[in-house]
């Protein structure tokens, strides 16, 4: 192994790199979770969580990964044998479908070629044919991270809406969440599923469950069965700023931390600054003669870019040599995409200068793997960023 200076590039699209504000505040001695300043940090994190989700309504906070929520949203709201409308999007709308199938649901899987978000036209579709209602959950992953692929949430729930389909909307935020404008309650969204490790700057180990009104009353009459996962269990003790278990107080430290950096910044600012990360990224995979793996330009993520290699090429053992030359990690390709795509993650602590060394890199690896590239990505994202 090469023996490196300096600082490794994370520049997969999450976990990300943790601000060293967040990593102080979780450096702090553990208090006790039942006591007056543990409440405080409670009501203070939950708040802050609404604000983020731009929501009025509770956010459920578990000691767990964004596989934990997805579970949470199922399990509170549907019983056995329930009908889940779901669409292909990339592999974490694949590992949701197959979660939801081993928890006994009759999944529908919407087929895509993972280049595109979900399309709300063909949602309408199906649901249009679905005349007993027997489709009680339709669920869209809002920025597919194994693509670089964003699913216009409004234009499903359109969709849902001019059909007058009773079914719950639960969107998937682990990749956009404080990185991409989400409006839950603008939008019409039922039960939104997120995760610590993305947007929201933190290391992996908490994930959040949003929910509106109609979400509660459908847990009222959920015939399966839940413990942990159960909302009701943290209703209670949450409303006081309590948990019904033992949380993960350091890594709420934490939490409270990058809230207060995110308002500092302003959301609106955050997306802006995300936004713009994407496009010098693209211009640089353009710049390079690759092709973006999202097929749609409306649908680019702002939280990543996934390239698309050409024939010939591996895209691991690019990232490989990248990781032994330049100390700096890139997303892999996931499921049917292994060895096809590499990952550029451009969110949550970031900014010009770590982009233009993250490409910087990528363009010396693709040189040194004998990719056949121009020498002008770099500077085609340095134009974006300069604003010329």
């Amino acid at each position: 192994m090469t023996l490196h200076t300096g600082r490794h590039f994370l520049q997969i699209p999450g976990p990300t790199n943790v601000p060293d504000r967040v990593l102080r505040a979780i450096d702090a001695p553990t208090i006790d979770h039942r006591g007056p300043e543990f409440a405080e940090l409670g009501l203070e994190v939950l708040a802050g969580m609404r604000k983020v989700f731009q929501t009025r309504h509770p956010v459920i906070i578990y000691p767990a990964s964004g596989t934990g929520a997805w579970e949470a949203a199922l399990v509170n709201t549907l019983s056995p044998g329930d009908r889940v409308l779901m669409a292909e999007t990339g592999q974490f709308a694949t590992l949701w479908r197959r979660l939801a199938t081993r928890l006994g649901f009759e999944v529908e899987f919407i087929p895509g070629d993972w280049r595109r978000g979900a399309e709300a036209a063909r949602i309408e579709a199906r649901l249009a044919e679905d005349r007993t209602q027997a489709i009680k959950a339709v669920c869209v992953v809002h920025n597919e991270t194994s693509t670089g692929a964003v699913t216009q949430v409004p234009a499903v729930r359109a969709a849902m809406d001019r059909l007058r389909h009773p079914a719950l909307l639960m969107v998937d935020t682990i990749s956009s969440l404080a990185s991409i404008d989400y409006r839950m309650d603008e939008w019409g969204v039922d039960v939104t599923v997120g995760g610590s490790q993305k947007g929201l700057m933190l290391p992996p180990g908490l994930s959040f469950n949003a929910i509106n009104d109609r979400a509660i009353a459908a847990s009222r009459t959920a015939r399966l069965p839940r413990s942990y996962w159960s909302w009701d269990e943290m209703a209670g003790p949450n409303a006081t700023g309590f948990f019904p278990y033992t949380p993960a107080t350091n890594l709420l430290y934490g939490l409270r931390e990058a809230l207060r950096m995110l308002e500092e910044e302003g959301l609106g600012n955050v997306f802006s600054r995300h936004l713009r990360h994407g496009e010098a990224t693209r211009a640089a995979v353009r710049a390079w003669g690759l092709e973006i793996l999202c097929a749609n330009p409306q649908e680019y993520s702002s939280s990543l870019t996934a390239v698309l290699m050409p024939e010939g090429h591996d895209a691991d053992r690019l990232r490989d040599l990248i990781l032994e030359r330049f100390d700096m990690s890139l997303g892999m390709g996931l499921g049917k995409l292994q060895g096809k795509v590499f990952r550029i993650g451009h969110l949550g602590h970031f900014n010009d200068l770590t982009l233009a060394g993250t490409l910087s890199g990528v363009e010396m690896g693709l040189k040194l793997a004998g990719v056949p590239v121009k020498n002008s990505g770099v500077q085609a994202a340095l134009q974006v960023l300069a604003g010329e």
